[in-house]
């Protein structure tokens, strides 16, 4: 039984990453993994995304590049403030600039980075590096 999609998903990268495969399928979609795939995405981490519809909730096709050390999500989701964006990276981050939180804001999700240039919080997601 799943208990948390996201985190399911973001396990499933991490195995599929560890042994070199070149894509993954994750079943089943949400809207909140799709956002955080985009995220993925735009950081580089992960090349094309594609869903596919097959009438049972739908599945993920995401293309591995081979560039997570290690993702995983958060949980409990932690309410982040602006100010607090840096201890967070210390604590889930192994170093500055190496990796990425995701958060998801009132503007949607997005990673640390961009959270940071906007001067908003919100909660924690996942991480990756």
């Amino acid at each position: 039984m799943q208990m948390d999609p996201l985190v399911d998903a973001l396990t499933k990268i991490r195995a599929y990453e560890e042994r070199r495969r070149k894509e993954v399928i994750i079943s089943p979609t949400s809207n909140v993994i799709q956002d955080v795939l985009a995220t993925l995405q735009k950081a580089q981490y992960i090349g094309e995304v594609e869903r596919i519809e097959d009438g049972r909730g739908g599945k993920f096709r995401v293309q591995l590049l081979g560039r997570i050390n290690r993702c995983a999500g958060i949980r409990p989701r932690f309410p982040v403030k602006f100010s607090q964006i840096t201890e967070f990276e210390k604590k889930y981050l192994p170093a500055v600039n190496f990796g990425i939180l995701v958060l998801t804001t009132p503007e949607g999700v997005m990673s640390q980075v961009e959270a940071h240039d906007k001067g908003i919080g919100g909660r924690l997601l996942a991480y990756v590096y």
